[in-house]
């Protein structure tokens, strides 16, 4: 008798009969519950999770199942909205009435899904340069006289960021209020944010972690639930939001920097009525994470912003759980729905559901071209795998698919719609960031605007390559596994 054997032989029968009813349980429960108000492709990526692992794929389950946070913070959200100017300036700009009526209809579909109102008067700088965007917001920091901002999904000290958590330290010993927020766990796993954590308390900075899990301090909520914005505000003037992390364009890993990665992101400098939408999103991030609603009380004592000259409509809408549900996926379907001419789409992570995959494929047949500009590598591994599932269906359906070379990383993210409309800032094209994060997008009307990030899609191209059909279907069989393994997740992720 082997020992397979012996063991199986010394498991009593009712050890065997409790396992199999727990099993079989497990599975029925799942199977009457898990689709209750869920996408089916949500549905059944968690089915086949736990029909495979029952007992860890239901505790799984339990942990991250549910898109929920805590309903103190949900109703802090409702608070700060109500608080919030539903008009506000620049409502009634010549660039506003001049939309294109399919702008107006996007307009009023984000409003109704909790954006705040489009509004003229803007002058947006597209800054694509790493080290030049932290520069800029730097040198705005260095010169602020009443407070600053500061709300990033990841920040950390090291000598990249060195001159803008500098320019912080200083501004606070100039007597300018200074309140940083950064997201605990999206930073806390890069080196140099300890080093960013002490150098907040030593110098007395007004800070804290967004949405933190620290259970034994009774701080919880869904670990994968996260604030992915890019926020920088200072003086209630300038503005700065977009695509980039306070790091390293190497991300401070070890691994990166053997592979040579460095990210390509993306920040915009807004000056006009936008500044005051984003400095009140910060309020209502730091009003959850602190009790102290600091949305009145942090204003510049002039008698207001400044005109600005610029000649751009722009409208801020932020997404993520506890606002309205897939705000940001609405906004893209419904640009991709009404595009005439074409469609340009920067994403690092794009894994399209049922929705966007058919909303995309029908502009091809409308006659619409559709070119995508995403990473050849990335450091997501699992979403990378899902992204490229889907480049054959693409390709077919007459989607160009523009891979920028590696090591580089492209983490832009925008989208670019008949010269009509465009709209930067954090979401990927991804279920975590339709579901799972808090984002932040601009939509953009002017073609100032929309001129400027066609030169950048123009560099783009140059330094990609345009995917072709038979080099890819020859990839090696063992990545495809990969991929279409991964794609069964992308509903999960």
């Amino acid at each position: 008798m082997n020992f397979a054997q012996l063991l199986w032989n010394s498991v009593p029968p009712w050890v065997t009969i409790t396992f199999f009813t727990v099993d079989l349980v497990i599975r029925l429960v799942a199977l009457g519950t898990i689709p209750h108000n869920r996408r089916p492709s949500a549905a059944w990526g968690w089915l086949l999770v736990i029909f495979f692992f029952p007992v860890l794929g239901g505790l799984v389950f339990l942990v991250l199942g549910r898109a929920d946070l805590p309903e103190a913070r949900r109703r802090k959200q409702r608070e700060a909205a109500e608080r919030v100017d539903a008009h506000g300036p620049g409502t009634g700009a010549q660039e506003v009435r001049s939309m294109r009526d399919w702008v107006h209809e996007t307009v009023r579909l984000n409003q109704h899904n909790g954006a705040f109102p489009v509004a003229g008067g803007h002058r947006i700088e597209i800054i694509d340069d790493y080290d030049a965007s932290l520069a800029a917001m730097a040198e705005q920091i260095r010169g602020a006289e009443h407070y600053v901002h500061f709300q990033f999904y990841i920040a950390v000290a090291d000598p990249t960021t060195e001159p803008v958590i500098a320019a912080l330290e200083d501004a606070h010993r100039r007597g300018v209020t200074v309140r940083v927020l950064i997201d605990h766990l999206g930073s806390a796993g890069y080196p140099g944010y300890r080093q960013l954590v002490h150098r907040l308390d030593d110098a007395g900075i007004d800070w804290r972690r967004m949405l933190p899990v620290r259970p034994w301090r009774g701080e919880y909520q869904r670990p994968d639930l996260r604030n992915h914005r890019k926020i920088l505000v200072v003086d209630g003037t300038v503005a700065f939001t977009g695509s980039q992390n306070v790091i390293d364009r190497s991300y401070n890993k070890r691994k990166n920097r053997k592979k040579g990665l460095q990210w390509i992101g993306m920040t915009v400098r807004v000056r006009g009525p936008a500044v005051g939408h984003l400095d009140a999103l910060f309020a209502t991030d730091w009003y959850c994470e602190t009790d102290d609603m600091v949305l009145d009380t942090d204003r510049a004592p002039a008698p207001g912003p400044e005109p600005t000259g610029g000649t751009l409509a722009c409208q801020v809408l932020p997404s993520g759980p506890g606002l309205a549900q897939e705000s940001n996926q609405q906004l893209f379907n419904h640009l991709f729905a009404s595009a005439r001419e074409r469609i340009t789409v920067c994403s690092p992570y794009f894994v399209p559901d049922d929705s966007m995959y058919n909303t995309l494929r029908t502009a091809v047949g409308r006659g619409v071209e559709v070119h995508l500009y995403m990473g050849e590598t990335s450091n997501h591994a699992l979403t990378h795998h899902a992204q490229r599932s889907f480049y054959e269906m693409l390709i077919r359906d007459g989607i160009r698919i523009y891979l920028y070379r590696a090591p580089y990383v492209l983490h832009a993210k925008f989208v670019l719609v008949d010269d009509q409309a465009a709209v930067v800032g954090s979401s990927n094209m991804d279920i975590r960031s339709f579901v799972l994060d808090h984002e932040v997008n601009l939509m953009v009307t002017g073609r100032d605007f929309t001129a400027r990030l066609d030169d950048i899609v123009e560099g783009y191209r140059g330094n990609s390559h345009e995917l072709d059909l038979e080099d890819w279907l020859a990839r090696p069989w063992y990545q495809k596994y990969l991929d279409n393994t991964a794609r069964l997740t992308s509903a999960v992720q």
